[in-house]
C-alpha cells in the first residue's frame, strides 16, 4: 500500500472567485479601501477619476487614484500582511479590541479584503507606500492586464495558472510620491502633511463609473462613521475627512439633508427613545422615552407577553431568566406618524417624508457603520417581515423608524461580521438573541408609548368636536353684547345662519360616521368573543373525546364537560342574536338578573384554562345577593373580558399562587375583581378603557371599552380601583357599581 501526499494548491482563478463573491460592487470595493485608510490612522482620503472622458467615459489613460495620510506599510508588513490575505497576526484575540496607535480607533479590517476590492476596480495597479520617518518609500506594481478576467489565459493563450504563479514587484525607491504634500479635501487645506501615507493607482478600469454612482459613493461614505453624531453634534478628536475629484473637480455632496434629518428627529419625531441599552447580565432595557427614564426587566410582563418574545427559545439560568448571547448594546429610535394631520408638529409634507424613508435604523460597530444595514431597502431586523405575517397594525413600520444600534468587539464578540463585511454573520444564537431583543423593543415601543400617543389624538379629535358646544356660548354672548346695534346685529344673524347650516351639515355627518362606527365596532367586539368561545368549545369537545376514549372521566365528569361545552354555545347563540338586534329598534329585554349566577357560568367556561395556568379562584360574598337589572349578554361580556384579561397577564409572569378573587358587596351592590398578575402599569390606565388600546399585543383593545359602554347604558359603571381600601390582591383590580348612578337614570 502506498501513501501520498498533495498540497493544496489553488488556481489564480480563485482570486476572481472570491472578489466576485466578496465584493458586490465597484461602490463596495471603494469603500473597502476607504476604510483601509481608516485603519491606517488617517486623518483624510482623497479618492481621485483621473483621465475620464465625457459621462465618464473610461478612456486608455483613466485612472482612479486612492491616497490618504495614514501610517503606511514597512516592507516587512507589505511581504507578510499584504501579500498574505486573512494574516493571522490582524486578528484580535476574543473579547479583545485591535486599535490603531494614533487614534485608538478600533481596527475594521481583519480579513485582507482591501487587495481583493482593488482587483475589482483594475487590472493595472500601484501602490506607493511610506512610514514617517522613513526616508524610502516602496513600490508595489501589479500588472494583471495580460491575463483574462478568470486568470485562464495569459496573453491570449491558455495556460494552468496557479496563484503562487503571479508575481508582484516591489520598489524601493528614494520618495517622490509620498513627499512635500499639499492636498485639498472638501475645501480643507492639509500643508506641508507628515511624510507618509498611501498612494493607490489602479488603471485599466473595470466596470462602469457615473457620477451619480461616485456621488453614491460619497454618500455612503459620509455614513462610515455614525450620522448621528454630526446631529447631536457630539465632540470627536477622530475626524476623518474624505474627499472625491473628478478630472481635478470636486465632487460637491450637500450635507443639508443631514440637518433636515437633524430638524425631523428633534421636532417631528412622536417618540424619541434615546440613551438606550441592554443589560444581558441584568436581563434589563432601560432608556430615556420622551426624555422620561424607563426600566424594563425581561421577566416584565409588557415584554415577556410579546409573541416574538415567548414564542423564541432563550437559553435560561436557575431562576428562569432569559440568557442571551449577544451581550450588551446601545440604540436610539425615532418615530414617526406618516398619517398625521396637518394641523399637528407630527405633519410631514412628502419631502420629508422622503428624507425619513432615505434612512433606517443604523448598526454601527465601534463607531463604524456596518452596511449594508440602515439603507432604505434593508429590513435587517425583520419589522417589515413581521408585518407581512401577522397583523401589520401590531407592528411599526420600517420606514417611519430612524435610528442607531451600537455594538463593540469588545461586548459583542459573538456578533461577527460576514467575510466580506456586508452585515452580520446571520447563523449561531447570539445574532438570533439580537435580533429577537430588537423586535421586542421595538413592539414594545409600538404596543404602549406609540399606541398611547394614537389614543391621545383621538381623544383631541373628541375634544375639537366638543368644542361646537364653546362655539355656541360665544356667539350667545356675542349676541347679548350687542343688542340694540341694529347694523352689527344683522351681520351676526347672517353669520349665525350660515354656521348654523354648516353645524347641523357636519352633525348629520357625524351622526351617520358614528351609528357606523357603532354597529362596525359591535360587529367587530361580538366576533372577538364568538371567535374566542368557539375556539374555547372545540378545546372543551376536543378534552371532552379524549377524555371518553381514555376511559378517564367518570359519568358525572362527562355531564360536565356537556354542560360547559352547552353553556359555550349558549353564549354563541346569544351573541349572533345581539348582531341581529343591532340592524332591529328593537332591544332585548332586560330583567333582574343575580350576578353570581352568571359569573358560575363563567367560571365553569374558564375552568380547564384556570387549571392549565395553575390560577386559583376564590369568590367571596358580602350581605345580600348582587343583582343587576339588564341582559345576560351584558354580564356574560363583562365578566368573560375581565377573566381574559387576568388569565392572559398571569400566564406571562413566573409566580407562585397565581390568584383570582371576586368579591360581591351586596351592601354597595358592587363587584370587585381582582387578580395578583402584575397590575395595570401607570402609562396605560388612562388608556385602557378606550377603543383599540390594548396592552396585549394580540388584544383588539374592544373588551373593556365595550364593558364600559354596554354598563352605561344600564346606567351602571366600571372603573380601576385607586383606593388602597377598595384593593383585594396586588394585581389588577376593577370596581363594578349595579347601582345606577345620577346622570344615567
Amino acid at each position: 500500500m502506498e501513501n501520498k501526499t498533495f498540497k493544496i494548491r489553488p488556481y489564480a482563478r480563485l482570486l476572481t472567485m472570491l472578489g466576485e463573491q466578496l465584493i458586490t460592487n465597484e461602490q463596495i470595493a471603494l469603500a473597502e479601501l476607504i476604510k483601509n485608510a481608516y485603519d491606517a490612522d488617517a486623518d483624510w482620503v482623497k479618492v481621485s477619476f483621473v483621465g475620464f472622458g465625457e459621462k465618464m467615459k473610461i478612456l486608455d489613460s483613466s485612472k482612479i487614484v486612492i491616497e490618504d495620510n495614514g501610517c503606511g506599510m514597512s516592507l516587512e508588513t507589505i511581504e507578510k500582511s499584504w501579500m498574505n490575505p486573512a494574516t493571522p497576526n490582524k486578528k484580535a484575540k476574543s473579547g479583545e479590541d485591535r486599535r490603531s496607535k494614533k487614534y485608538g480607533r478600533v481596527i475594521q479590517g481583519e480579513k485582507g479584503i482591501g487587495r481583493f476590492a482593488i482587483l475589482k476596480l483594475g487590472q493595472k495597479i500601484s501602490i506607493t507606500t511610506r512610514q514617517k520617518d522613513n526616508n524610502e518609500e516602496f513600490v508595489i506594481d501589479y500588472d494583471l492586464s495580460a491575463y483574462d478576467n478568470d486568470f485562464l489565459t495569459v496573453n491570449g493563450k491558455e495556460k494552468e495558472l496557479f496563484i503562487d504563479d503571479i508575481s508582484i514587484n516591489v520598489t524601493v525607491q528614494t520618495p517622490t510620491q509620498i513627499t512635500n504634500r499639499n492636498v485639498v479635501v472638501n475645501s480643507k487645506k492639509f500643508e506641508n502633511e507628515n511624510e507618509q501615507g498611501t498612494k493607490i493607482e489602479i488603471s485599466s478600469i473595470k466596470g462602469e463609473w457615473s457620477k451619480a454612482k461616485i456621488e453614491g459613493v460619497d454618500k455612503e461614505s459620509k455614513k462610515l462613521q455614525s450620522i448621528f453624531d454630526k446631529i447631536f453634534k457630539k465632540q470627536s478628536t477622530d475626524n476623518f475627512e474624505i474627499g472625491f475629484e473628478i478630472n481635478k473637480e470636486r465632487v460637491n455632496i450637500s450635507d443639508k439633508t443631514i440637518d433636515q434629518l437633524s430638524n425631523l428627529l428633534n421636532y417631528s419625531a412622536v417618540l424619541k427613545i434615546t440613551d438606550g441599552k441592554y443589560n444581558q447580565k441584568e436581563h434589563y432595557f432601560e432608556f430615556k422615552q420622551n426624555g422620561i427614564p424607563i426600566k424594563l426587566n425581561l421577566t416584565d410582563p409588557v415584554i415577556s407577553g410579546l409573541t416574538v418574545f415567548k414564542n423564541y427559545t432563550f437559553n435560561t439560568d436557575l431562576f428562569g431568566n432569559s440568557e442571551t448571547n449577544c451581550g450588551n448594546f446601545n440604540f436610539n429610535f425615532f418615530v414617526f406618524d406618516f398619517i398625521a394631520k396637518k394641523e399637528t408638529r407630527y405633519y410631514l409634507d412628502s419631502k420629508e417624508k422622503e428624507i425619513i424613508k432615505d434612512h433606517r435604523i443604523y448598526l454601527y460597530r465601534d463607531k463604524i457603520r456596518v452596511a449594508p444595514y440602515g439603507d432604505p431597502d434593508n429590513d435587517w431586523i425583520g419589522t417589515d417581515k413581521k408585518r407581512a405575517v401577522g397583523r401589520s397594525g401590531d407592528y411599526l413600520s420600517n420606514d417611519q423608524i430612524v435610528g442607531f444600534v451600537d455594538i463593540t468587539k469588545k461586548d459583542n464578540p459573538n456578533l461577527k461580521d460576514k467575510t466580506n463585511r456586508e452585515g452580520l454573520i446571520e447563523t449561531g444564537n447570539a445574532i438570533k438573541d439580537f435580533i429577537v431583543l430588537l423586535q421586542t423593543i421595538l413592539l414594545y415601543v409600538r404596543q404602549h408609548p406609540y399606541a398611547q400617543y394614537k389614543q391621545r389624538v383621538e381623544q383631541e379629535e373628541e375634544q375639537k368636536i366638543n368644542k361646537l358646544r364653546v362655539v355656541d356660548s360665544k356667539f350667545a354672548a356675542l349676541k347679548e353684547s350687542i343688542k340694540g346695534n341694529t347694523i352689527a346685529m344683522a351681520a351676526y344673524n347672517d353669520v349665525f345662519k350660515s354656521y348654523k347650516i354648516e353645524q347641523d351639515f357636519y352633525k348629520k355627518q357625524l351622526d351617520t360616521t358614528t351609528d357606523l362606527a357603532g354597529v362596525g365596532l359591535s360587529v367587530e367586539t361580538a366576533s372577538h368573543d364568538i371567535m374566542m368561545m368557539l375556539g374555547k368549545g372545540i378545546e372543551a369537545i376536543d378534552n371532552l373525546i379524549k377524555g371518553i376514549e381514555g376511559k378517564v372521566l367518570s359519568d358525572k365528569e362527562v355531564s360536565e364537560e356537556l354542560l360547559t361545552i352547552r353553556g359555550i354555545f349558549s353564549f354563541v347563540d346569544a351573541q349572533m342574536r345581539d348582531i341581529q338586534l343591532l340592524f332591529k329598534s328593537s332591544k332585548q329585554r332586560r330583567r333582574p338578573i343575580r350576578v353570581n349566577d352568571i359569573l358560575e357560568k363563567v367560571v365553569t367556561i374558564y375552568k380547564r384554562t384556570l387549571q392549565r395556568e395553575n390560577i386559583t379562584i376564590n369568590v367571596e360574598k358580602k350581605g345580600s345577593p348582587v343583582v343587576a337589572k339588564c341582559t345576560d349578554a351584558v354580564l356574560l361580556q363583562l365578566l368573560i373580558n375581565l377573566f381574559d384579561n387576568a388569565v392572559y397577564w398571569l400566564s406571562v409572569i413566573n409566580i407562585q399562587g397565581k390568584r383570582i378573587t371576586i368579591t360581591l358587596d351586596g351592601e354597595r351592590q358592587q363587584l370587585v375583581f381582582s387578580d395578583n398578575g402584575p397590575g395595570i402599569r401607570e402609562d396605560d390606565s388612562p388608556y385602557i378603557f378606550e377603543a383599540f388600546y390594548s396592552g396585549k399585543e394580540e388584544g383588539r383593545g374592544l373588551g373593556l371599552y365595550i364593558a364600559r359602554q354596554l354598563l352605561n347604558r344600564m346606567g351602571y359603571s366600571i372603573e380601576l380601583a385607586e383606593l388602597k381600601s377598595e384593593k383585594i390582591l396586588s394585581g389588577a383590580n376593577f370596581v363594578v357599581n349595579f347601582i345606577k348612578s345620577e346622570e344615567n337614570e
